[in-house]
């Protein structure tokens, strides 16, 4: 925590930072269009028939470990690889990231997810992008615990396989570590509130079909559960004698 930093209104201007700003943005395009695309998919071809929920919440799983296996990869050496505004936000409580970087962070993420879903609107010819929503018998409270969890478990992950100076060579195997979480975190909370972890992905599909029931949940969530992490592993495993990572390596 007393590592934290605002940042300067320089940054704005520095070719790094606004390269790392759209590296975020298409990566957030790439993430939401393929995992929240496999959920239209699904809703699809359950209409004809062809599939049961057991095999469709695979099929997510599977889709958004993979999107975001690449989505990572090809953002990591310009931008850190976040997409995800409670990831973000778990690197900003650790000191990794400055304020003011953060929020262009943020706002890439969220236009990359809007972009995302009106593509996918626009292609399939006027499917609904279908909001983050509570499974019945699932009462908000329940929803909010999974959130938190989840997106605890996916930042502790970030910060050992991306973040720790002491990582070593288990950086090369982050985004293949991390995507592999979210699908895991799918399978075991997507039938109770989507497993979304991720506020961006949840904003995204909010926006373009409005709907915002329990929303404050997929935001809330994600980002205590963050913070919780960033704190745990900070103190914990990196501690005030670990290498603090310069702004531009993450």
């Amino acid at each position: 925590m007393p590592r934290i930093a605002v940042g300067t209104p320089g940054e704005a201007s520095n070719p790094d930072a606004i390269k790392a700003v759209f590296a975020e943005f298409f990566s957030m395009v790439i993430f939401v269009f393929a995992g929240q695309g496999s959920g239209m998919a699904y809703t699809k071809l359950s209409e004809d028939g062809a599939l049961e929920m057991t095999s469709g919440l695979i099929a997510a799983s599977l889709a958004h470990a993979f999107a975001l296996i690449v989505a990572i990869s090809v953002s990591a050496n310009i931008s850190g690889g976040h997409v995800n505004p409670a990831v973000t936000f778990g690197a900003f409580v650790g000191g990794n990231i400055t304020l003011l970087r953060a929020i262009f962070y943020w706002i890439a993420q969220l236009l990359g997810s809007i972009v995302a879903c009106l593509l996918l609107k626009n292609a399939t010819g006027g499917m609904e992008t279908s909001a983050f929503a509570l499974s019945s018998g699932v009462s908000v409270w329940n929803a909010f615990v999974f959130e938190i969890v989840m997106t605890f478990g996916l930042v502790y992950t970030v910060y050992a396989t991306a973040i720790d100076p002491k990582k070593g060579n288990l950086g090369t195997i982050a985004p293949i570590v991390i995507g592999s979480l979210v699908g895991a975190n799918i399978l075991a909370g997507g039938v109770f509130d989507g497993a979304s972890m991720n506020p961006a992905v949840s904003f995204g599909p909010a926006v373009v079909s409005w709907t915002w029931r329990y929303h404050w949940v997929y935001w809330m969530g994600p980002f205590i559960g963050a913070a919780i992490a960033a704190i745990v592993y900070d103190n914990i495993f990196i501690g005030e004698t670990g290498r603090q990572l310069p702004i531009t390596d993450y």
